[in-house]
């Protein structure tokens, strides 16, 4: 009996420690892939970070056409990327430089035109990466005339009809101006997009002047150009020219009837400072002895 004990207590033993190499070799592979996977989120963080542009090996001077020995791949920290950079070369092959590029300068779209336009920038060139270039149909009023260019940075005003409710409980339509965007980028006016200018100087053949200005074309985000778009469906656009120095966003309100009175006559202040009534009674100064005292003058 004693020697079955001790087999039985020997086959425990062995049967524990297999078990214990067994949990433990679980737990370590277990801690293996918690590392593994958390060294992969860390790398496809630090690779969300970064993107891959395109940068110039050499100097690059103007109307010089698009070849795949200019330029090289670098990763850039996404807060370094320049507007419309490029991270394709079969974006830009055989287009032409409209300005010169310095050498490890990143390339961007601002500095290109299409081979085909000889000159011109097409709307799909100037349109910044992440948004949406939609038009607007504005009449000259509201296009400032036809001053507005290409390049110009505008804040967008809508004149809509706005239900609220009359005197007698009825719903009727109220004109409101609702501000909608502010320091928008204006990438064309017509079909002009503010490719180079021609030939100047006193025998330079003047541009016709354009007949189409009343279309506007705007960079918005994707969200933005929808609700620009059901807008336009509902009013009127109004454009509000900024100066190019001025890029604040500031909070601003609708505009109806009732905001215009309210600021053209303020309701007064309750808590307004209150005056004490003026005493209009005459006095006359009496000395008696070293004491002087204000007598009032009955009338």
């Amino acid at each position: 009996m004693a020697i079955d004990r001790q087999k039985l207590i020997l086959i425990s033993g062995v049967f524990l420690g297999v078990m214990a190499i067994f949990m433990t070799k679980m737990y370590l592979d277990q801690q293996k892939k918690i590392v593994a996977e958390k060294a992969k989120a860390a790398l496809a963080n630090y690779q969300s970070n970064q993107t891959s542009v395109l940068v110039a090996k050499r100097d690059i001077a103007p109307g010089s056409i698009i070849s795949s020995d200019m330029f090289e791949t670098s990763i850039v920290p996404n807060k370094f990327v320049q507007p419309q950079a490029v991270t394709s070369l079969d974006r830009i092959y055989g287009m032409l430089t409209v300005a010169s590029i310095g050498k490890g300068e990143q390339i961007t779209l601002s500095k290109l035109v299409s081979d085909k336009s000889a000159g011109r920038r097409d709307l799909a060139g100037v349109t910044p990466s992440g948004k949406r270039a939609i038009t607007i149909i504005a009449d000259n009023l509201s296009s400032l005339s036809g001053m507005v260019q290409p390049g110009n940075y505008v804040d967008v005003l809508a004149v809509v009809q706005i239900p609220v409710q009359g005197r007698d409980g009825k719903p009727v339509n109220q004109t409101a101006i609702v501000p909608l965007f502010q320091n928008v980028l204006v990438l064309a006016v017509g079909q002009n997009t503010g490719g180079p200018a021609g030939p100047s100087g006193r025998y330079a053949e003047s541009a016709p002047p354009a007949k189409d200005n009343n279309l506007i074309t705007l960079s918005l985000s994707p969200k933005e150009a929808h609700l620009i778009a059901f807008v336009q469906e509902q009013g009127r656009m109004r454009l509000v020219m900024r100066s190019p120095a001025d890029a604040k966003v500031e909070p601003t309100m609708p505009v109806s009837w009732d905001s215009l009175f309210q600021y053209i006559s303020p309701p007064k202040q309750d808590n307004q400072e209150i005056r004490p009534p003026i005493d209009t009674t005459e006095y006359v100064e009496v000395l008696r002895g070293l004491n002087k005292a204000k007598v009032p003058i009955s009338k």
